[in-house]
Parts: C-alpha cells; structure tokens; sequence
C-alpha cells in the first residue's frame, strides 16, 4: 500500500509539473506575441509617417488621433503614451530579432525610458544574463546599478594607475563608494542632514534587532564609554 501511495504522488507531482511548465509556456508565447505585435505598431506608424505627403497632413497630431481612434475600434491598452512608446521601440530596436524573447514587454517599455542607449543596453543584458523579473529590473534601474558599475570601473582604472599618481586628477582620488538606502524608504530628490541619515538607519537596525528576538538586544542609540575621565559616545 505504502509503494502504491508513493507512486501515486509521483503520478501527482508528474501532472502538476506539467501543469505548471504548460502555463509557464502560454505566459512567455503570450508575451513574446504582444512583444512582436507592439513592434509591429511601431513600425507600421513610421512606416506612415515617412510617406513624406501624409506627415504633412497629419503633423504633430498623429498619435494624438491615432491613440482616440485605436481606443474607439480596439479598446484599451492605446493611450497616446503607449502609442508613442511603440514608436519609439521600433525607432530603438528596427530589426525584430535584435530584441530578446527573454524579456517582456513590460521589460522593454521600461527599458524605453532611457535615452542614454550604452545605459539601456547595460540594463538589457544585465536583465537577461541575470533573469531579472520586471520588477527587479526597474529597481536596478531606480538605484542607479549602472551609474555604480561605471563608478567602479573608473576606481579600477584609477588603481591600475598607481605608478603614475600624478596623472591622476583630485576629482577622480576624490570618488568614494556610493551607498544606496533605498530600504530606509527616504524621499528622493530630497537632501538629508548626516543626523536624520544615522536616525534612519538606527531606526532600522533597532526594529531588526528586536524582531530577531532572544540572543540579540539592542543596548542604546549612543553607548557611553569612559576613558580617563573622559567619556565618549559611539553609535
């Protein structure tokens, strides 16, 4: 009985593995046909606008009207800032097959959002070689990943002139390693004093101390220490 049960749950564990690969498949085609069709508007818009005449006709107010009349015969989804991100994936990505079946679309409307094109590419095959979800990807994007890389690289350049100090100008001797405290939940575009950045940071390591519970304390904010009659306070 007990071969029996086992070979039963196999049978079940076989069925759902199926189950969840089918799935898996039908999500990444449908993505992959919304990919392509969405190039495919874009390229039929340039397509149009390059007829020379019918640009002039229409002018600025193409997509504009494009974006009201698509809505009116096809629903949702063809809002004049979709209409103009399908532009411009055609505009960055002319050749279909330069663009990865890896990727969503959500990843390259994202991706779109770049103007510097070594940047978007830094990101696109970071993306890829790392899987990363669309969300990971608009948070690497968010706190500056390639900014941080490229700042790392420039280090390294500077390391590998340390026989020839001289060349070296104060900016570059002067660069230190960026932090990211996105988790500190701080406004952006928002300069902060150095003591609202240690209560911020203190407030966390406080709240994640005490939820580790026993074994861990969190002993004080400033801890007192005496030395030869003089005393000091460390963090």
């Amino acid at each position: 009985m007990a071969n029996i049960d086992k070979a039963y749950s196999s049978l079940i564990t076989s069925i759902g593995n199926t189950i969840q690969t089918a799935k898996y498949n039908a999500v990444k085609a449908i993505n992959n046909q919304l990919t392509k069709a969405n190039w495919e508007i874009g390229m039929h818009i340039v397509e149009f606008e390059q007829k020379g005449k019918q640009k002039a006709e229409y002018g600025s107010s193409l997509l504009t009207q494009l974006s009201a009349d698509l809505k009116l015969n096809y629903g949702k989804g063809f809002g004049t800032s979709n209409i103009y991100l399908y532009r411009q994936f055609y505009l960055k990505y002319p050749i279909f097959r330069t663009v990865s079946g890896k990727l969503s679309w959500s990843h390259y409307a994202e991706l779109l959002s770049i103007s510097d094109e070594i940047e978007r590419k830094f990101y696109e095959k970071s993306a890829i070689a790392e899987n990363w979800s669309f969300r990971e990807l608009k948070r690497q994007i968010q706190t500056a990943s390639y900014q941080r890389v490229k700042l790392g690289n420039v280090k390294a350049n500077i390391a590998s002139k340390k026989n020839k100090v001289s060349t070296i100008s104060k900016s570059e001797i002067a660069i230190k390693d960026p932090y990211i405290f996105e988790f500190l939940g701080l406004p952006k575009e928002k300069i902060i004093s150095e003591k609202q950045l240690e209560t911020k940071l203190i407030n966390n390591l406080q709240q994640f101390l005490l939820e580790l519970g026993k074994g861990f304390s969190f002993v004080a904010r400033q801890y007192k220490i005496s030395i030869d009659n003089q005393h000091f306070f460390i963090d």
